[in-house]
C-alpha cells in the first residue's frame, strides 16, 4: 500500500510552504517538484516537521550567508533593480524592481528566480558541507549525526537505487493485488493513511492518498493534541487541475494521460491505457467533492466534531470500522472532519466505483509517490511532468541539492542542530529578539489607540499579545526521530520508513498535553510561521541573516525587509484566521457583534482589491483565497513602519542614495519580493497558494497612507486608492 503522500516531504525546494508554512512562501527549485513528491513541504513546510508559512521575500527569501569572498550587505536599496521611468503611483512594483526584472534569467533547473539567487546556492552548500564534514567524522551508529550522513548517502547512492530496480515497489503491488472486496479495501485504503496534510500552520491541505491525518491542538480543547481528518485522494496539486475550463489546464489534463499510463508501463503493468483511463476518471470523482482553497482556509466551516460511530452514519460507503483498525485509530474517540462533505463524497465514491478501479488507483499512488526514488526513467518520467509540464522548469537540480533538502525533511531537527551550533551567534538571535519585542510593542500600541474596536474586544486582542510565544534562531527542544531507522543503501526504504515514522510519533501524540512552544520549522529553515492553535510564532535561524536581515544595515530597510516579515506573522495573530483564535489557542468568538461587522467589511474591501488583479488574461487573484496572507502584509507593513519611526528615537531619517528614510523602507519592501518565474509556475501558484505572487505582495503598499506622501502619489494615478477604500484594521 501506499504508505504515505509524496506531496508531504520535501518543502524545502518546491512550494510546499506553498500552502502549507503556512506564512511564506518557499523557493521553488525545479527538481523540488519531484523533492516534494518525496516530501512535500520544503520549508520548509513543508518537510517532516518542516514547514510553509509566511510571506519570505526574495521569493522565499533566499536569505543566506554570502559566497566566500564576497561580502554580502544587510538589506539595503539597489538602485541599480529599479526602473525610475515607471511612475511609482502607476505601477511601484516595476519602479522598485523594473530594471532588476528585464536583466533577470531563471536558470534551467528553476521555475523562478530572484535577487537572493546566489544566497540560496551558497545556504544549500553551507548544508551540503555540514553533512560531509559530520561523514568524515565518522559519528558513531546510533547518534544523530550517524543518521543525518546515513541518509544523506542513501539518497546519493544512485547505483544502489538502479540494482534494486523497482523490487522495492513489488511486494506493495502485490498486496493491492490481493484485494478482492470491499472490507479489504477499506483495509488497504486505510494502510495508507499518514500524517502528511497540516490546515493551520502549513496551510496544506493535500494528501494522495484517500485521506490525510493532521494531529494538533484541538479547537475548543487547545490544551491536548486531537486528530483531524483531512481530504485528499488526487495526485496534481489542486482540484482545479481537474475542474478548470482554461485552455492551459486541458492541456495539463492531457498530459497528465500521458504521464499516468507511462507510470503504469514503466512499473510492468499491462492495460496501461484503461488503468489510466480509471484512475483519471476517480481523481476527477474526488476532485468534484472535495473543497476549494479558499473554503479549506475558512476556520468556522471546518469545526466539525464526529465521534467514531458518526462516521458510518454521516458518510456510509466506507467500511469505517476497518479503516481506522488498519490505521492504528480503533481508539480514537473523536475527530474533527476539516471538509466534512468532501469526506462524505469520497466514502461514497468507495462503494459506487469498482474494486478494481480502487485497485488502479492504489497502484498509481504508490508508484507516483516514490518516483522520485525508484530507477533514472521513473524519476525522469517525475520530473518531466511536474517540473516541466507543471513547473515550466527544463532541467533538474543537482542531485546533491537534491539530498539536501531531502535530509532536511525527514531529519530537520537534526541537521538544524549541526546547522545552529556553526551558524547561528547567540548575539544575532538576542538582537532579533529585541527586534520583535518592538514590533510587539508597537502592536499593543495600535491596538489601544483604535476607535472602532470596543474595550471589551480590544482586552482580548491585548490578551493574545501578551500571551504570544515567539521563538527565534530554534526551539527550546528538539524532536526526536529515534523511532526512524535509517539504512545507508536503501532509499526507498527510508522514505517508506520515515513517512510511517511520523505518522507514528504524531499518532502517539493524541490525547497528549499541548507543548506550547513546540517548533514547526527546523532552524535551517528560510521561512517564518504563525501557529494559531498554538498562539506562538516561529523564525527559524536561516532567515535572520544578510541580506535580509543585518544589525549593520540601515534601519529603514531593515524593518522594510525582516520587520515586515515579524510584523507579518504577528498579525496573523488577528488576520481572518487568527481572529477565530483567542489567548489560549481555542477556536471561541471572542468580539462584540459590531466589531466583527466592521472587521468583515474591511476584509471585504480587500478581498475585492485583490480580485481585481488579473495575472493572465484567463486568471486573476483570488481575493478570498489569499485574503489571510494580504491582510498580514497590510498590517505588518504599518506595524513595520510605525517601528521603525520609533527606532529613530525623534531623530531625522538619515538619506541614502536620494531617497528620504521611509523611501527606502518601501523599495526595500518592495524589492524584498523581487522575482521572475515562469509562466506555469506562476499559473499554479496563482491557483494552489494562500499567498499573493510577490509582484502583487509589493502593491500592499496602496493600502500605507505614508506610501502616498513618500512618493507624492496622485488620485489618478493607477495605483491610488482613495482613503475610505484603502484597508487599515489593527
Amino acid at each position: 500500500m501506499p504508505q504515505g503522500t509524496a506531496k508531504d516531504e520535501l518543502c524545502l525546494l518546491w512550494r510546499g510552504l506553498r500552502r502549507r508554512t503556512n506564512r511564506i512562501r518557499p523557493f521553488k527549485l525545479a527538481s523540488a517538484v519531484n523533492l516534494e513528491r518525496i516530501h512535500m513541504k520544503l520549508t520548509v513546510a513543508l518537510p517532516g516537521r518542516i514547514a510553509v508559512a509566511a510571506c519570505l521575500p526574495f521569493a522565499a527569501a533566499l536569505l543566506f550567508a554570502a559566497p566566500p569572498g564576497h561580502h554580502v550587505a544587510g538589506p539595503t536599496v539597489n538602485p541599480s533593480y529599479m526602473d525610475t521611468t515607471v511612475v511609482p503611483g502607476n505601477n511601484f512594483y516595476k519602479y522598485a524592481c523594473g530594471d532588476w526584472e528585464k536583466n533577470a534569467k531563471i536558470p534551467a533547473d528553476r521555475v523562478e528566480v530572484s535577487p537572493g539567487e546566489p544566497l540560496y546556492n551558497e545556504h544549500q552548500k553551507r548544508l551540503d558541507t555540514l553533512i560531509l564534514d559530520a561523514a568524515k567524522d565518522n559519528p558513531a551508529a546510533g547518534t544523530a549525526a550517524r543518521k543525518v550522513v546515513d541518509l544523506y548517502n542513501s539518497y546519493m547512492n544512485e547505483s544502489a537505487v538502479e540494482a534494486q530496480g523497482v523490487k522495492p515497489l513489488e511486494p506493495h503491488l502485490r498486496s493491492i493485488a490481493e484485494i478482492h472486496n470491499r472490507k479489504q479495501l477499506a483495509r488497504a485504503l486505510g494502510l495508507t493513511l499518514r500524517a502528511d496534510e497540516d490546515a493551520l500552520n502549513m496551510t496544506n491541505f493535500h494528501s494522495m492518498n484517500l485521506f490525510g491525518l493532521w494531529v494538533a491542538p484541538g479547537f475548543s480543547d487547545s490544551a491536548h493534541y486531537t486528530a483531524y481528518l483531512m481530504q485528499g485522494g488526487i495526485a496534481m496539486p489542486d482540484r482545479e487541475y481537474y475542474l478548470s475550463d482554461a485552455d492551459a489546464m486541458k492541456k495539463i489534463r492531457a498530459k497528465y494521460v500521458q504521464h499516468v499510463e507511462k507510470m503504469f508501463t514503466l512499473a510492468g503493468f499491462d492495460h496501461v491505457a484503461q488503468r489510466a483511463a480509471r484512475v483519471i476518471a476517480l481523481e476527477h470523482a474526488i476532485a468534484q467533492v472535495q473543497w476549494s482553497l479558499a473554503d479549506n482556509n475558512d476556520i468556522h466551516k471546518a469545526n466539525n466534531p464526529w465521534s467514531m460511530k458518526d462516521f458510518a452514519k454521516k458518510a456510509p460507503g466506507l467500511d469505517w470500522a476497518a479503516y481506522f483498525h488498519a490505521a492504528g485509530l480503533e481508539r480514537q474517540k473523536q475527530f474533527i472532519v476539516w471538509q466534512p462533505s468532501a469526506v462524505i463524497g469520497e466514502s461514497a465514491l468507495v462503494a459506487s466505483q469498482p474494486v478494481d478501479t480502487w485497485k488502479d488507483w492504489l497502484a498509481f499512488h504508490v508508484i507516483e509517490s516514490y518516483g522520485s526514488v525508484l530507477p533514472k526513467p521513473f524519476a525522469e518520467e517525475e520530473f518531466d511532468f511536474y517540473g516541466k509540464e507543471l513547473g515550466g522548469a527544463s532541467e533538474q537540480s543537482p542531485r546533491w541539492q537534491r539530498a539536501v533538502g531531502f535530509v532536511s525533511g525527514y531529519l530537520g531537527d537534526d541537521l538544524g542542530q549541526l546547522y545552529v551550533k556553526r551558524y547561528f551567534p547567540p548575539e544575532v538571535k538576542a538582537q532579533v529578539e529585541a527586534m520583535v519585542t518592538n514590533l510587539i510593542a508597537v502592536y499593543r500600541k495600535r491596538i489601544e489607540a483604535l476607535t472602532w474596536m470596543t474595550p471589551s474586544t480590544k482586552k482580548e486582542a491585548v490578551a493574545k499579545l501578551d500571551s504570544l510565544y515567539v521563538g527565534v534562531g530554534y526551539g527550546e527542544t528538539w524532536h526526536d526521530y529515534s523511532n526512524y531507522e535509517v539504512k545507508p543503501d536503501d532509499l526507498f526504504g527510508n522514505v517508506w520508513r520515515g513517512r510511517l515514522a511520523k505518522y507514528e510519533r504524531n499518532r502517539a501524540l493524541l490525547g497528549k498535553v499541548v507543548d506550547k512552544k513546540e517548533w514547526q520549522m527546523a532552524p535551517q529553515t528560510i521561512n517564518a510561521v504563525n501557529l494559531p492553535l498554538q498562539n506562538a510564532l516561529n523564525f527559524p535561524a536561516a532567515i535572520l541573516e544578510p541580506p535580509y536581515f543585518d544589525p549593520k544595515a540601515p534601519a529603514a530597510a531593515n524593518y522594510g525587509s525582516i520587520g515586515a516579515v515579524i510584523g507579518h506573522e504577528i498579525s496573523h495573530t488577528f488576520d481572518s484566521e487568527g481572529s477565530a483564535f483567542d489567548a489560549q489557542g481555542r477556536v471561541r468568538n471572542w468580539w462584540t457583534p459590531e466589531d466583527f461587522a466592521h472587521f468583515k467589511a474591511e476584509t471585504a474591501k480587500l478581498v475585492a482589491q485583490y480580485d481585481a488583479y488579473k495575472v493572465f488574461p484567463d486568471l486573476s487573484l483570488n481575493g478570498r483565497q489569499t485574503l489571510a496572507e494580504n491582510l498580514a502584509d497590510v498590517a505588518g507593513l504599518d506595524a513595520a513602519l510605525d517601528a521603525y519611526h520609533q527606532s529613530l528615537e525623534g531623530k531625522p531619517a538619515p538619506q541614502m542614495d536620494g531617497f528620504t528614510g521611509d523611501q527606502q523602507f518601501f523599495i526595500a519592501f518592495a524589492q524584498s519580493w523581487a522575482v521572475k518565474m515562469r509562466d506555469a509556475a506562476l499559473r499554479d501558484e496563482v491557483l494552489t497558494d494562500t499567498h499573493s505572487p510577490g509582484p502583487w505582495r509589493a502593491l500592499t503598499v496602496r493600502n500605507v497612507n505614508a506610501w502616498y506622501g513618500a512618493f507624492d502619489v496622485k488620485p489618478d494615478e493607477k495605483l491610488y486608492l482613495a482613503p475610505k477604500d484603502r484597508v487599515q484594521i489593527w
